[in-house]
Formats: structure tokens, sequence, C-alpha cells
């Protein structure tokens, strides 16, 4: 799925009203619906309903909205911010479709204490803002929708609009954003003002995410989101170009490969992983039971000689190199050719690990994988990432990129950072996080749409290596081996989350769960 800037949406907007054809208003209509069912899906008819419009296209959703919930039985208190009196043109015939409702009195009205309209239906009320606003009481249990300000907004809220979304986060009602939540920008927030921007728990966005809603900073205002697909045309999104994209189920099983009848194990690959030291086992231990279940057909593991039987127990499939040296790594020969290698899980960085690790850089001419203290040793020598492999996969969480690159104090900029050094050396940066990024050496974003919060586990990265590694092995092009590897082992998460809980999930139950993962998978495409 891509991901558009949303200074893009008037023209998807345009393009489907004029080749579908539908007219805009018809256009708001489907988006209002989808809003509706959400909503009428999750809260009661007896929950009380705060609506707040402004006056552009996000009121005329959100009076849109407001209609179809009344006729669905529920009871409403509506406000429209018109302090302009200039209303979008269908923002305004959405306000006048409120007149159709029975029974209903619909005047303009200037003064607070003659502004409010009232619904002949279950004591709705409408009231439309051109002058002083006198709140209404939010208590726990009230339902707020805000359709103050949509993907058109271009600088922070302030004034008046800036005090309505102070009061709408200081109360204790549950938010419904449409969209997104008034005061966010779409894309890069960094000069945006926190205190005005509307802490929603669910944003109900129209077709994509938006690139807002895959940084952490950005959580406490969009709360849960979901996609509602309101049919923008799909000439428009194959025609329209970007450089992000959401990858979903559907585009996760179009990538594996199938395997043949007659396959064999030195077919589907070997992988090395130079990984573990004295009391790190358990990192190469996941790593090797990854690689292994992920689909790789022999896996090795070069690593210090105290951790030969702990792997020969704990993985009898996998084969152990041990160094000369008992506590950690201080050599790396390949003697054999390899079809994948990864370096780092529980590596350590004795002086002696540091010395091997950087003389295989300058012999390695394929693309590796380095993770966690492979990272953290690369990080000590930045020169040596111009030497690398092209599409060389790097898989940092924000800690680590940022001892790498240089320290960012936003996950945008921390995500341009990535682009632009994923274009300069040529390599894959999988930037780990709740929606991990896959930045190709073309400076693509991917964002992976599986996993859930119980992940964040020790040894989850590990497993990650072992994964994206087992495929690679397999003759899986980088670029697929990274995102499929990551969309898989949040999958996998996932599913260990169903059987059980977020809470109690280890990278073990990750591992568990790769087979079910790849079933799901192979199903969807059947």
């Amino acid at each position: 799925m891509k991901i558009f800037f949303t200074n893009e949406t008037k023209k998807l907007d345009r393009f489907t009203i004029e080749n579908e054809p539908i007219k805009s208003i018809d256009l708001m209509e489907r988006a209002a619906s989808s809003v509706t069912f959400e909503i009428i899906s999750r809260w009661k008819r007896n929950t009380p309903v705060v609506v707040f419009a402004g006056p552009g296209n996000n009121g005329g959703d959100a009076l849109a909205v407001s209609r179809m919930l009344i006729e669905e039985g529920y009871t409403l208190d509506i406000y429209l911010f018109n302090p302009l009196q200039k209303l979008s043109q269908d923002c305004l015939k959405n306000r006048d479709r409120l007149q159709t409702i029975e029974g209903l009195k619909f005047s303009k009205s200037v003064k607070p204490s003659d502004s409010t309209n009232t619904f002949p239906h279950n004591g709705s009320h409408f009231t439309e803002i051109t002058n002083e606003f006198i709140p209404p009481t939010l208590t726990k249990g009230t339902l707020v929708i805000d359709g103050l300000f949509g993907s058109g907004l271009s600088k922070p809220l302030s004034g008046g609009f800036g005090s309505v979304v102070q009061y709408i986060n200081s109360s204790d009602a549950t938010v419904v954003s449409i969209d997104l939540p008034s005061g966010l920008f779409g894309e890069n927030n960094t000069e945006n003002i926190p205190r005005n921007i509307v802490q929603a728990d669910l944003t109900i966005t129209f077709q994509y995410p938006k690139l807002a809603f895959m940084f952490a900073e950005n959580e406490q205002f969009t709360g849960e989101w979901k996609i509602v697909d309101i049919g923008i045309h799909p000439d428009i999104i194959e025609q329209t170009e970007t450089k992000y994209y959401y990858i979903e189920l559907d585009e996760a099983a179009r990538m594996i490969m199938k395997r043949s009848r007659f396959v064999s194990k030195h077919n589907v690959g070997h992988t090395l992983l130079i990984a573990g030291s004295k009391g790190m086992m358990g990192a190469a231990v996941l790593a090797a039971k990854a690689a292994l279940h992920t689909g790789a057909g022999l896996v090795s593991v070069l690593s210090a000689a105290c951790g030969e039987k702990i792997l020969q127990t704990s993985v009898p499939e996998a084969l152990f190199i041990a160094d000369e040296q008992d506590s950690h790594i201080s050599d790396i020969v390949l003697n054999r050719s390899y079809s994948a290698i990864a370096v780092g899980p529980g590596l350590g960085r004795h002086e002696e690990t540091a010395r091997a690790f950087y003389k295989l850089l300058g012999q390695i001419k394929r693309p590796i994988v380095l993770d966690a203290d492979a990272l953290n040793l690369l990080a000590g020598h930045t020169e040596l990432i111009e030497n690398l492999p092209k599409n060389t996969i790097l898989t940092p969480h924000h800690l680590e990129f940022d001892r790498l690159f240089g320290k960012n104090d936003t996950s945008y900029e921390r995500l341009n950072k990535a682009r632009e050094m994923a274009i300069r050396y040529h390599i894959i940066i999988v930037l780990k996080g709740a929606n991990t990024a896959i930045i190709t050496p073309k400076g693509d974003v991917l964002f992976n749409s599986s996993g859930n919060a119980g992940m964040a586990t020790a040894g989850s990265g590990d497993t990650l290596t072992g994964m994206i590694t087992g495929l690679l092995a397999q003759g899986y092009h980088p670029i697929p081996a990274a995102i499929l590897g990551v969309f898989l082992h949040g999958m996998a998460g996932d599913l260990a989350a169903e059987k059980d809980s977020q809470e109690y999930i280890t990278a073990r139950d990750i591992i568990s769960q790769i087979g079910q993962a790849y079933k799901k998978l192979h199903n969807y495409r059947v």
C-alpha cells in the first residue's frame, strides 16, 4: 500500500471525482459512511456523543457523520465552528442537509444565548459558533468526534482553536478523530505545538495511512488508527509516485518463493552466524533457531568455544565452529563458501573480536547482515561503512542508528537520515520499531504492518537477524529478504500474542510461531 503526503490528497480526490465520476459531496458521503460504520460497530446508541466540526472539509465529514448517527438513533451535541462565517462548499452542503431532519428549526446565530437549535430526534442539539464558545461538559463515557481540521492544515493551531483542542485534551472523554487528529501535520511535526494537537484514542483515516502515524512520538495524538477505504480511483493511486509504502499481508504473501519437490538442504542455503560470547550465547541460539525455522537448509554458528555445549544441546540441527578463545571470538576465518552471513547477536566488544570483525569486512564481497554488537563496533569505525558490499543489511534500533550516523531529535529526522545513508552507501537499513522501516538503496521506505508491543523483549532482534539471514541463504534478494523477514517476524509475534498475550511473549514464542506465520501467508496466496 502506498503512503502519500497530505498535499497529494486534493489531487487524488479530484481525479476520483472527475474519472469515477462522482460528485465531491458524494465522495464525502462515502467517507462519512465508513466513519459512521466504524463508530456504530464500537459504541452503543446510548453513548453521549459530542461533535466538534471545523469550517473546512474535515468539518463537512463530521457533519455528515453527525447526520448519519442521528439517523441511527444516537443523541448528539454538534458544534460547528464558523468564526469567519465562511464554510467550504461541501461543509456548507452538509450543514444544510441537517435541515432535512424532520421538524428541525434551523437558523444562523451569532450570540451564544440563541446559538442552539434543538433536533426533535432524541434530544440532539446543533450549535454554530460564530462568536463566543460556551464549551459543553465532557465527562468520562462521552464520545467526542473530532472533525476540526484534517489534512489541509498548514500551520500549528492557535487562538480559539488551540483552546478548544486543549479543552478536549483536558477531559476524560474518549476521542475519535476523522482522518487526522486536528492540529497534527501529516508528515513533519518538528515545528508543531504539541499542546494544540488533539490527543485521539482512535483515528479513522481515509484510504492510506499518514506518514506521521509511523513515528513513536505521535502515538499520543493518533492513538489506535484504522484505515477505511473510501474508493479513491485505483488509476491515480497507481500513477502517483511515492517513496513510502505500508506492507500488508497480501504484499508479503506474494514475495514467498515456491520450493521444488526435489530440493535438498544444499539448495536452500548454508547460513553462517558469527555470534555469541561468554554470557551471551542465548543470542546465538535464538538467531540459529530462527534461521532454521525460516527455511535455511544448513546453519553454522561461529562462536566462542564456551558456547559449543550450549549450541549443540539447544540447537542440535546447527553446526558449531569453535574459536580458539573460550570467552570471545578472536578470529574469523571463512573456510568455505556460505550462502549468507550475519554478524552481531551476542558478539560482545572484546578488542580481539573487534579486530577480527574489521578484518572480515575487508574480505566480504557479498551482502551480509549486521546487527547488535556488529553495529556498535562499526560505530567506532564509521569509515568502514563505505567498504560494505552493496545491499548489505543493517538492522539497528534507534539508539544503534544514532550511534552510527549521529543523534536525531525526532523520528522524522531519523528516517530522513536513514534514507540519506541508505542511498549514499547503497545499503539496506532495517530501522526497528513499532512499524519497522525497511529503507532501500534507492531511498524507498517500506513500513511493516505486522507485530505488536509484546515483541519488545530480549532476543527479539536476534530472532529477526536469524530470519532475514535464513531468507538470504535461500536465494531471496536482500530487499525482499528484509521485507519478508520483518513481516514474518511481526506476524509470528502477533500469533504468539493471540495464543497467550503480549505480556507473555518471549523470543522463543516468536520462533515457535514462524511456521504458522508461513502457513497464513501460503493460505492467503491460494
